[in-house]
């Protein structure tokens, strides 16, 4: 499930409403495995495709953009929460992008930095909370939360959280899984018990969120959700789209 809204008006860490220091560390143990797309995040890049294609497409829609040039997006500040090794951050870097990431994991940045690195690419990495931005008054033009909130403990409290970094007029794109009986099947099920593309009790179908549930906390956050598309997945090809 991808959304857009428009802005209207591991060790060390505790669980708290906008973070689950459990699901912090099953990540952090996996972080070596980011750029392996036949491992651990498989899912993440065969998603990939679709997924950009819809951040650029609303990105560009939004901020009056041709996304047919080179680098669309050039100069627009994009945060990445929970942006892990960096999957979507530096593609959006190449289109053009001023990316900064974050993910509470020193690991996982640690990961992060060094591919983006490897590639010549520069990007924002830091290994701190959505909180901390807060608190230095930084906002951006968008702020994406892609696969995230599926494994946060409150997730109003953490769009109020993520909605205080986008700036006036700018966007929030989310990427969750949908909780429906076809999720739980291909989601667990399928990706972590049968096909075993994710260790097993990555995710847990009472935390996945309806549109619905969705649209909720994004008005709590002073946010109004403006497009809801589903990612459907062909078996038969093993490509995913937008539908």
């Amino acid at each position: 499930m991808q959304t857009h809204a428009r802005k209207t008006g591991a060790a060390g860490h505790e669980t708290s409403a906008t973070l689950d220091a459990e699901e912090v560390a099953r990540f952090t143990a996996i972080a070596a495995d980011w750029w392996d797309p036949n491992g651990k995040f498989r899912p993440l890049h065969k998603i990939g495709p679709a997924r950009l294609a819809f951040i650029r497409d609303q990105l560009c829609g939004h901020f009056g953009r041709d996304g047919r040039d080179a680098r669309p997006l050039e100069g627009l500040g994009v945060l990445d929460i929970g942006c892990g090794g960096g999957l979507i951050a530096e593609p959006l870097t190449r289109l053009g992008a001023h990316v900064t990431g974050i993910d509470p994991s020193d690991e996982t940045i640690a990961a992060a930095r060094a591919h983006a690195e490897a590639q010549g690419l520069t990007i924002d990495y830091r290994a701190c909370r959505a909180e901390a931005l807060v608190q230095a008054g930084e906002t951006f033009d968008a702020v994406l939360t892609l696969e995230v909130i599926e494994h946060v403990p409150d997730v109003p409290a953490f769009l109020r959280v993520a909605g205080a970094l986008v700036r006036p007029g700018g966007i929030m794109i989310l990427s969750t899984l949908n909780r429906t009986l076809k999720a739980w099947a291909l989601a667990i099920v399928g990706a972590e018990y049968i096909l075993r593309w994710l260790p097993v009790g990555t995710h847990q179908w009472e935390k996945f969120v309806t549109p619905e549930e969705l649209a909720r906390a994004l008005r709590s956050a002073e946010l109004e959700p403006a497009i809801f598309r589903g990612l459907v997945y062909n078996p038969l090809t093993d490509l995913w789209s937008l539908g």
